[in-house]
């Protein structure tokens, strides 16, 4: 079974070394690269004011935020979450930045790059020299964004699931009404001593009297020179 988290995050700025903080995470679950439903979703205090630049992205302003818990209070709830799950985000090395500077801030757990997807770097390595931002892979896709007027943690988390899935080749229904991920062009290298190989009966098929010697009759008319013709004279 693969799990993974499909997030995004909203911050006051830019950099959290200079004291930005989170205002907003959002996250999707994919099993096995379908989506189950299960969702995470939390406000954060950022205990700081929103500057304009950011809060022109989001619309979240200190006064909206200031009543919610802080990410300290809320950091194990996305912790027990997150479990041992792949992480994907769109620019993750932003995103990532956010979460491993506050949670060791709190002395807990970072996540290493062995352990996240940046759908940003597949969508450029799949289309280089495009547009690749969330509403522009969003319109290549035909995934339905309207709703988007501003950037929304879960929102923009949903729609990435659905983008992500397209990157990796797309989902079609399956008879039994679920949905399941097409194949994706990659190289694997399988080692075929683990795969397991059921035994079949050879089956025989026994010729008649009468069609070996139609067998013997056409191969000595056709054939006079094989060399187990001349075993068998």
């Amino acid at each position: 079974m693969v799990r993974e988290i499909v997030f995004d995050t909203e911050t006051t700025g830019m950099d959290p070394e200079t004291g930005d903080k989170l205002v907003e995470i959002g996250a999707v679950e994919l099993i096995n690269h379908i989506p189950t439903g299960v969702t995470f979703h939390r406000y954060i205090n950022p205990q700081r004011e929103v500057p304009d630049d950011a809060f022109k992205v989001h619309g979240l302003s200190y006064d909206k935020l200031k009543d919610y818990p802080t990410f300290a209070e809320q950091v194990d709830e996305w912790i027990e979450f997150v479990g041992d799950a792949v992480l994907v985000a769109h620019n993750a090395p932003f995103d990532m930045k956010f979460i491993n500077f506050e949670q060791k801030e709190l002395g807990r757990i970072t996540y290493g790059n062995e352990r996240v997807i940046d759908t940003l770097e597949i969508a450029r390595k799949l289309f280089p020299g495009q547009r690749n931002n969330l509403d522009a892979l969003c319109k290549r896709f035909n995934v339905d964004n309207s709703a988007r007027t501003l950037h929304g943690a879960l929102l923009d988390a949903d729609l990435l699931a659905k983008v992500y899935l397209e990157l990796l080749g797309g989902q079609e229904p399956t008879m039994l009404g679920g949905e399941q991920k097409k194949q994706v062009q990659t190289t694997q290298f399988i080692d075929e001593s683990q795969i397991e190989r059921k035994y079949r009966k050879p089956r025989v098929f026994a010729l008649s009297e009468e069609e070996e010697k139609e067998h013997l009759t056409f191969m000595e008319k056709n054939l006079k020179e094989a060399v187990w013709l001349k075993e068998q004279v």
